[in-house]
Parts: structure tokens; C-alpha cells; sequence
């Protein structure tokens, strides 16, 4: 006789493992039976009137898992910190832009006491002058360390003193610049709002204080002299400080020395010219993002230069064995910080070479 779960008449022979093997990879477990989405009636609810024989059940309700809940409280979290630092921001400006001022600019020819020295070659005039000790081309220029400020950071305190050194050694040591009547390079260092003043300059340039090309940039009449070395002697300064709490302001103070002989004689002396600039450039938040500045004050002292001469479009230098026709009332070195105070000075004579 066949136990409680067999059939009544036995299980069939020959049937493997009393036929529990033909089922045994179909697994209803509990979790499957109840998400189906088709249900059986009872016996009793078959019973009724027109009831089908399964039901259809609601679709389970599922909440969402806990990775995706933290990950959404994640998100919330980071959104409200970013909003926070935004508003939070010490180095954040105003969006109103201050004009721009027109630049206030003084060009200084300071008229040698005697004949200009010369020399063979440019080393020997280098080697017997205050510049012997003087650094060639951009070497000249060293950056100082960037250190931040109360409402900017080191990086844009960095960025305002590369521009700025930028400016002195396209404007001071660019052979196209200085007799190749080359501008651009030195143009598109300038904030948009300075390029009428920049231009109005090279296109009518005056002694008056805001249009002399020669207060942009150093350049000598091409037609004169020329550069008889490339080897150009500078040493100077940068100094960055905040002026306020949307203004950047770098003073570059650098005194350059200039080889220089009379156009296309190869056989002539040599002599060297001095030029100091002090350039004031202020910088803004926009000025800082596209690497551009405002000149604000631009101060030159430059020589050895005949008073007669007009210094404001080309810088004229009085080349070796040349005297003066005029001088100027004292004598001013302008490898020494002390300010003219004169339109027209005398080149002292500790600041020609010694030959």
C-alpha cells in the first residue's frame, strides 16, 4: 500500500527516485509564488457565479533600495555646499566693471654732460658701466613669489605678475619692437578699454602726457641707429599689492641697458643706452581671467638723448663721440630710484661706461 504522497496505486516501476527527480529543477519557493502576478481561486470562490478560475493581484509596491536613497541625499548635500561656497567666496567680485582711466604717462631725455664713450664691441662698454652685473633679456625680469592677499589668491596674484612681466619684456626687449615698428604684441596685452588710447597714440602722437608711444613701449627711430647686440642688459623689480577689494596692482621697476650703432655702419663704435621705466598696471577679475591689464601710470627716464629732440614718437639716442646740444639743470641716474624733476635732466656721469 502506497504512503500519504504516493499515488494509490504505488509508485509506477521503473520510475527514478519515486519520480521526485522530473520536478526537481522547478523550484516555486515562497517569495516567486508571491510575486506572481496571476493567482488561483479557493475551492469556495470558484464556487460563485461567473468567477473566473485565477485572479489578477496588484503589482507589489517597491520602495526605493537604500544605495539609491544615500545617493540622492549625496547629491543634496553636495548641491547645497557648492551653492554655499558660492555665496561664501572670499575672492568673488563685483560684476560692475570700473572704467578704465586714460594713462598717465612722462618721457624723460636726459642729456649726457659730455661725448657719449663707445667702444669695439658692446662686453667692453658692459664690463666698465653699472650694468656689468646686469642679467641679459628675460633673465632680467625674474617673477617674486606670489603670495595671496586679502580677497585674491596666490594663483591670480601669480597670474597678475606674469602679465605684467610679460608686458615689460615685449615692450622693452622685442627687437621688432624696439626698431621694427612691431605693436601688436604689446596691444594685445592691453585691457579692450585702452585700445583707443593705444591706438590714437601710434596714430597721432604728442608730448602731452597721454599719447607718447614712447610711454607704451621702447622703440628708437629705425631710421638712426640699430641694436648692435641682441645681448640686452636689464635688472628690476615686481612688486603685487591689493588696492582694493576688486583692483590688483603691480609696480614694475626696471632699469634696461641698449647696445646701439648708427643704422647699417657695422664698423662703428658701439654705446649703450639707458632706459628706466616704472609701469603701474592694475588688474580686475576679468583682466586676470584673459591675461590682460591696464597700464595706469607709466614713468621713463631715458638716455644718453639731446633735449631737442622729440622723445615722444621715437626714443633718438646720441650715439658714440655725439654731444649734446642742450642739457638739463641737474644730473640724474637712472640706474637710482630718485625722480626727475624736470622734463629735460643731465645724465649723470657715473651712469655712462668708464673707457
Amino acid at each position: 500500500m502506497g504512503g500519504p504522497g504516493d499515488p494509490p496505486e504505488g509508485t509506477p516501476e521503473g520510475a527514478p527516485g519515486g519520480g521526485e527527480d522530473e520536478y526537481r529543477s522547478v523550484v516555486f519557493d515562497e517569495s516567486f509564488v508571491r510575486a506572481a502576478r496571476l493567482q488561483e481561486y479557493s475551492a469556495q470562490e470558484r464556487m460563485a457565479e461567473h468567477a473566473p478560475a485565477v485572479r489578477r493581484r496588484a503589482p507589489l509596491r517597491r520602495s526605493l533600495s537604500r544605495q539609491a536613497l544615500i545617493l540622492i541625499v549625496l547629491i543634496a548635500v553636495a548641491f547645497g555646499t557648492a551653492i554655499y561656497m558660492g555665496v561664501r567666496n572670499p575672492y568673488q567680485g563685483p560684476a560692475a566693471r570700473q572704467p578704465a582711466e586714460l594713462v598717465r604717462m612722462t618721457v624723460i631725455p636726459l642729456a649726457p654732460q659730455g661725448k657719449v664713450p663707445g667702444a669695439a664691441d658692446a662686453e667692453e662698454l658692459y664690463a666698465h658701466s653699472p650694468a656689468a652685473h646686469f642679467r641679459s633679456g628675460a633673465q632680467g625680469v625674474p617673477l617674486p613669489a606670489a603670495r595671496r592677499t586679502a580677497h585674491f589668491s596666490d594663483d591670480q596674484v601669480f597670474n597678475a605678475l606674469t602679465t605684467a612681466k610679460d608686458y615689460v619684456v615685449r615692450s622693452a626687449l622685442d627687437p621688432e619692437v624696439l626698431v621694427g615698428e612691431e605693436t601688436r604684441s604689446v596691444r594685445v596685452l592691453l585691457d579692450p578699454e585702452q585700445l583707443d588710447q593705444f591706438d590714437e597714440s601710434f596714430e597721432h602722437p604728442a608730448a602731452d602726457g597721454r599719447h607718447a608711444p614712447t610711454g607704451w613701449l621702447v622703440r628708437f627711430d629705425p631710421s638712426r641707429v640699430e641694436l648692435a647686440d641682441e645681448a640686452i642688459r636689464v635688472r628690476g623689480s615686481l612688486r603685487a599689492a591689493e588696492s582694493d577689494a576688486s583692483t590688483l596692482e603691480v609696480v614694475a621697476d626696471h632699469t634696461t641697458v641698449y647696445p646701439l650703432r648708427p643704422t647699417g655702419d657695422e664698423r662703428a663704435e658701439v654705446s649703450l643706452f639707458t632706459v628706466r621705466r616704472e609701469l603701474h598696471f592694475r588688474f580686475d577679475r576679468d583682466d586676470l581671467r584673459l591675461s590682460q591689464t591696464r597700464l595706469a601710470v607709466s614713468y621713463v627716464q631715458a638716455g644718453p638723448l639731446s633735449c631737442a629732440e622729440d622723445s615722444a614718437n621715437h626714443l633718438r639716442p646720441l650715439l658714440a663721440g655725439q654731444t649734446a646740444k642742450a642739457g638739463g639743470p641737474a644730473g640724474t641716474d637712472p640706474y637710482t630710484t630718485d625722480n626727475a624733476t624736470a622734463l629735460c635732466g643731465a645724465l649723470a656721469p657715473g651712469a655712462q661706461p668708464k673707457v
